[in-house]
């Protein structure tokens, strides 16, 4: 177990796969109107047992092993699975969750701040 995993516990795993995530996501609405495009995403807790149960040391793979193709509650004629709403949902979200995690661990910084600083 490293010190971050001390320090920050499952936070930073957490936030690195958020933000793998809110890649995907953004990839799946730039391509919203791409023939034949198919939407995936990440099952987030299972991305965050399995990169867990590594002890984090292989967050992509992880990741990898989470993702699925998303199946369209009604197929575009052109073979895209894109739901514009669906994604931009899921996008917003997933961001409200990244930045909760982000202000957790950075109030968990700043209080380790102030304690080397002898406040």
């Amino acid at each position: 177990m490293s010190v971050e995993d001390n320090l920050f516990g499952i936070h930073g795993t957490a936030l690195a796969l958020r933000s793998q995530r809110l890649s995907l996501l953004a990839s799946n609405i730039a391509n919203a109107s791409t023939p034949g495009y198919k939407a995936r995403d990440i099952d987030f807790e299972a991305a965050l047992k399995e990169a867990t149960a590594r002890n984090g040391t292989d967050l992509s793979k992880a990741a990898d092993d989470a993702m699925g193709y998303r199946v369209p509650l009604q197929p575009s004629l052109d073979g895209n699975t894109v739901e514009l709403s669906t994604e931009q949902t899921l996008f917003a979200e997933n961001a409200v969750k990244y930045r909760t995690t982000l202000s957790f661990l950075e109030g968990r910084i700043n209080t380790i701040n102030r304690a080397l600083k002898g406040e």
